[in-house]
């Protein structure tokens, strides 16, 4: 099968497993390839290996549950630093916890998995 076309775009995901509550994002590269027959089809790249689609079969890479939320790129990350930032004010506070227990529960800079309460936390009303 010889192919006539392709097409590269680039597409970046944020996912949240409702099973285990584990978050993380994921950046693509998305070939749309038409073949000699005139059929298209769609490879998808992550990290420069080829994976199934992640809107067609969703597996949380944490505990393997397929009931997984798709978000448009940079929830995770969002909530990540809202977090970053509501963390020296709670610090401040007389009833804050050991530094020790904060950085127990902190994912370090630049690691995007994150559990679902962390992800939904802003978003609670008060």
């Amino acid at each position: 099968m010889s192919e006539i076309a392709a097409t590269t775009v680039h597409e970046a995901y944020a996912f949240a497993c409702m099973r285990c509550g584990y978050g993380w994002e994921q950046a693509y590269e998305i070939e749309h390839h038409v073949d000699a027959s005139n059929h298209a089809f769609v490879v998808y790249k992550a990290d420069g290996e080829r994976v199934p689609s992640p809107l067609s079969t969703p597996t949380c890479t944490n505990c393997g549950g397929h009931v997984v939320r798709i978000m448009r790129a940079g929830r995770v990350s969002t909530v990540q630093q809202l977090l970053q930032n509501r963390r020296p004010a709670a610090d401040a506070d007389a009833g804050a916890e050991p530094r020790e227990a904060v950085a127990a529960t902190a994912a370090p800079a630049g690691d995007h998995h994150w559990h679902l309460s962390d992800l939904l936390h802003p978003f609670h009303r008060r």
